[in-house]
């Protein structure tokens, strides 16, 4: 049975999560842009009842809290840690998915001895999600990388667009850039598409977000923007890297980077005529993909 709750977070923050009770292995899931605990429903329903399985809904999404505004990857991944200590949550494995990949490794990375194992899902790279001015066709300028919170406010095509569908409760707008850029294959049954468009319309901090991405780099490597902090050399569990094989929103390239950057505690796995949400494209082999992987024991990995 999943339950709804709310936490009071030492931050003056009040986080809503999702519960599933379970005697085995946790879980702590983190769900991605445009998205709350509740786009995590399918797996939550569906995998092996053992697990104990908690979604977080990231401050600004969901039912938590916007007091404060966030500007950083690393400020969302503190709230993790702050959450995960009011609910004594150790030695679980996380799980990422797209902007969650990106908050799961800061919090890897910034807070040993919390999680055992990593799984990003059609992650962020760990050199970030770069944002890239309009040109008059209305595509990226890969010439012209955006540099401030200021000038991601005034992107016409991803900003202004997605803020104006969220202020006009216009979910049209919102399944149009689903259908295209996620759903391209397969899509949710229809009520439960009509749930996760009005859950999208709970976000409250999409600018913020777009510039954390951009500005996120824990790598090694200049990403064009800045140089990176080197943090990733602190994630020293085993983190499995899950890409849709047809993902229009992860690239390629930026899967390669984290399995380049994280090294030797990365296993890549490819989920295949799977795109940006391998939970409603093939929940069955997301679903055994990471059983596998947290069932597996770490001896197994030396």
């Amino acid at each position: 049975m999943i339950v709804q709750k709310q936490v009071k977070l030492p931050n003056g923050e009040t986080y809503g999560y999702r519960e599933r009770v379970g005697s085995g292995e946790t879980i702590l899931l983190i769900h991605g842009n445009m998205t709350s605990s509740k786009h995590w429903d399918l797996l939550m329903e569906n995998i092996d009842a053992s697990f104990h399985l908690v979604a977080v809904d990231m401050r600004g999404f969901g039912v938590s809290s916007y007091h404060e505004k966030i500007y950083s990857i690393k400020d969302l991944s503190d709230d993790i840690k702050l959450f995960a200590d009011e609910l004594n949550l150790s030695n679980f494995t996380l799980v990422g998915w797209s902007t969650g990949g990106a908050v799961g490794m800061q919090f890897v990375a910034d807070n040993p001895n919390y999680a055992k194992k990593l799984i990003l899902l059609s992650s962020a790279s760990t050199r970030g999600y770069p944002m890239y001015a309009t040109d008059e066709n209305g595509q990226p300028d890969l010439s012209k990388r955006l540099t401030s919170y200021e000038q991601v406010l005034q992107d016409k095509t991803r900003t202004i667009t997605i803020s104006q569908a969220y202020e006009s409760k216009n979910k049209e707008v919102l399944r149009m850039i689903w259908n295209y850029a996620i759903y391209n294959d397969n899509q949710p049954e229809s009520n439960r598409y009509e749930e996760y468009l009005e859950d999208m319309l709970t976000q409250r901090n999409y600018p913020e977000i777009l510039h954390a991405l951009n500005m996120f780099n824990i790598s090694h490597h200049h990403n064009g923007l800045k140089v990176g902090t080197g943090e990733v050399e602190h994630i020293n569990i085993p983190v499995l890297v899950l890409a849709g094989e047809n993902d229009l929103v992860i690239s390629e390239q930026m899967s390669k980077e984290i399995v380049e950057d994280l090294g030797e505690v990365a296993t890549f796995l490819s989920l295949k005529e799977c795109g940006h949400s391998a939970q409603v494209d093939d929940l069955s082999q997301l679903l055994q993909a990471i059983s596998t992987f947290v069932a597996k024991q770490e001896e197994q990995y030396k």
